[in-house]
């Protein structure tokens, strides 16, 4: 029997971890993606800290700037020129549309297989233009409406990500006592199943990351050539972009799509074609056969959760949920199949 006693420590165990977990819900986010960062980086950190002598302020502080040079920096960069850069896409978009010629260009039509498709339908927009430019001016207060969520968003994430470099120092810092709590902790609840869980998420954690940015950063850099070579304006800028919307399925397309459309809107026509054809056939190709490699092959996480943990992210913990979502999702999934399999072993 539980007596007066237990009852009254229970209850205030309970209410100690709700009003800490109250405390800490504003800093959640940041305080899960700075420990899903850490242990992502914790072998170069190791490597750094051996370098630096093993001085723990020294290292956390050089890995701490590391990640402010490679990520926040290149953030802040992108979330000042993204306002200006979206309303120019929109600008451009409507010019396009609005300057239709009656009949497409020769140099469509010659296309091989898809040019008198695309010429039947450059025909039939120009035909319907009145509705056209209804369906535009509709549309238009939406897009730009869109677009400044996502400037506040990339701006709140640039915020976000402040905390988390501070946050991650303390963790690299205290790395190593904090991991021995955490395992002490861990065995006194669930014994070495629980070392073997905490094991097991440490090694999905690592391999959804690496398959999250190991793409955005091949992404980019293929991206970022294209760019180059066929003279689009900002091609750094246009990288970083790709880079950042790499999780989104529809992210790159709308990098180069509208990179493509500035280039013909500006004379560019063959240019055009080429960073439309390289981005279908490169750019998203990475996309498409890189990321669903990396990330299945190192969490066994499917495409369709990939997908909803970036978008359950993004509505839940704002940009760096982006990388978070899919995550979490990627652990859950993994602790819940490797107990399923440990309880089938058991029952036979």
């Amino acid at each position: 029997m539980i007596n007066t006693n237990q009852i009254a420590r229970i209850a205030l165990i309970a209410l100690l971890i709700v009003g800490c977990l109250f405390v800490l819900h504003p800093f959640m986010a940041a305080l899960l993606f700075a420990a899903v960062f850490c242990v992502f980086t914790w072998p170069a950190y190791q490597w750094l800290w051996l370098k630096l002598g093993k001085r723990d302020n020294l290292a956390a502080i050089t890995m701490t700037a590391l990640l402010s040079v490679a990520v926040i920096l290149p953030m802040a960069y992108l979330a000042t020129n993204l306002a200006d850069s979206a309303a120019i896409l929109i600008e451009e978009a409507q010019v396009t549309l609005k300057n239709l010629q009656p009949q497409a260009p020769e140099w469509i039509r010659s296309l091989p297989l898809i040019g008198g498709q695309l010429a039947e339908s450059w025909q039939r927009a120009v035909i319907s233009h009145e509705e056209l430019m209804k369906l535009l001016s509709q549309y238009a207060e939406p897009a730009r409406k869109i677009m400044l969520q996502a400037v506040q968003m990339m701006m709140g994430g640039f915020l976000q990500m402040l905390l988390v470099a501070f946050i991650a120092f303390f963790f690299y810092r205290d790395g190593r006592r904090l991991a021995k709590g955490v395992i002490l902790m861990v065995h006194r609840l669930g014994g070495t199943l629980g070392e073997e869980m905490l094991t097991l998420s440490c090694s999905t954690v690592k391999g959804v990351m690496l398959g999250i940015f190991g793409t955005a950063l091949a992404q980019s850099t293929v991206a970022l050539f294209g760019f180059w070579l066929a003279g689009a304006p900002m091609p750094m800028l246009l990288a970083l972009a790709t880079f950042f919307l790499s999780v989104i399925p529809v992210g790159p397309p709308l990098v180069w799509g509208g990179s493509a459309l500035w280039l013909y809107n500006h004379g560019d026509h063959g240019w055009a074609i080429f960073l439309a054809l390289y981005g279908l056939l490169a750019i998203s190709t990475v996309d498409n056969v890189i990321k669903p490699i990396l990330i299945s092959h190192s969490s066994h996480l499917p495409l369709l959760l990939v997908v909803l943990g970036v978008l359950g992210g993004a509505f839940a913990f704002g940009f760096i949920g982006i990388f978070l979502g899919p995550t979490l999702l990627a652990v859950g999934l993994t602790l819940i199949t490797h107990w399923i399999a440990l309880q089938d072993r058991d029952n036979r």
